[in-house]
């Protein structure tokens, strides 16, 4: 399998794997542009499809943590008819060898303890790999980590995101980015079936990196709460937030 790298240069017409089309397509764009110079890397598969990897240094990162001197790996995502041909393999490899170059610590990347969650890396793949386990947050996220120096410090999730919570808070509250073209789409239409059946929803929009890496959760591209206390990083439906809201009365 051929790779190619987006830049700010060839972005507006290549196609970017994980967004829908449309909007939510250049809504994602836009995002990576603003990255680019602050060392993100995109490497997505020639063949149209999903199979990408997205990195940054980590003191760049949309997310809580303290790893300096690692990159953090945003997004690897190997998917459909692609599956099985070890393309994630190849993706891993290009991003720990970049690192080397760079003369980074290591890696870094979310997932989840002791099974796959929607938006986060497989940790059995990641073990299988080599990386070990960096810190857990009480929500269960996990931070997991592949050193590439000898004795280094492990990264750790700050406060926020170790102790995931919203004081004083009623009701539904999301924080999301547009990191992922998903969140675009979809939280307008939880917005809108929160209004219709009077259920309390406040959004938070994360435009900066500064207040993302502040978030009171371990993943930024998304994250609901309910009353203060955290539910989910899963991306909701309008039908899923509907059956949740249900649930929790």
């Amino acid at each position: 399998m051929n790779y190619i790298r987006i830049t700010k240069e060839n972005v507006d017409k290549e196609h970017i794997c994980c967004a829908m089309s449309g909007k939510q397509s250049i809504t994602k764009k836009e995002w990576l542009k603003e990255r680019f110079s602050e060392g993100l890397v995109f490497l997505r598969s020639e063949e149209r499809g999903k199979c990408f990897i997205e990195y940054i240094p980590a003191e760049n990162a949309w997310v809580p943590i303290c790893a300096d001197g690692y990159l953090y790996i945003n997004c690897l995502w190997v998917a459909g008819s692609l599956k099985g041909h070890g393309y994630s393999t190849d993706l891993l490899n290009e991003c720990i060898s970049d690192a080397k170059k760079q003369g980074k610590k290591g890696l870094c990347i979310l997932c989840a303890e002791g099974r796959k969650r929607e938006f986060l890396a497989d940790p059995k793949f990641l073990a299988h790999k080599g990386f070990m386990l960096a810190d857990v947050s009480d929500c269960g996220i996990t931070l997991m980590y592949l050193p590439l120096v000898k004795g280094v410090e492990p990264p750790k999730f700050k406060d926020c995101a170790k102790h995931p919570k919203i004081s004083n808070s009623e009701g539904f509250v999301i924080y999301y980015t547009d990191q992922c073209p998903f969140t675009y789409y979809w939280v307008p239409v939880v917005e809108k079936v929160a209004k219709e059946h009077n259920i309390l929803l406040k959004t938070i929009h994360i435009t900066t990196k500064q207040d993302a890496q502040n978030v009171p959760a371990p993943v930024t591209t998304y994250t609901l709460f309910k009353n203060g206390k955290f539910v989910t990083q899963s991306i909701q439906s309008d039908k899923k937030f509907l059956s949740l809201a249900e649930k929790s009365e």
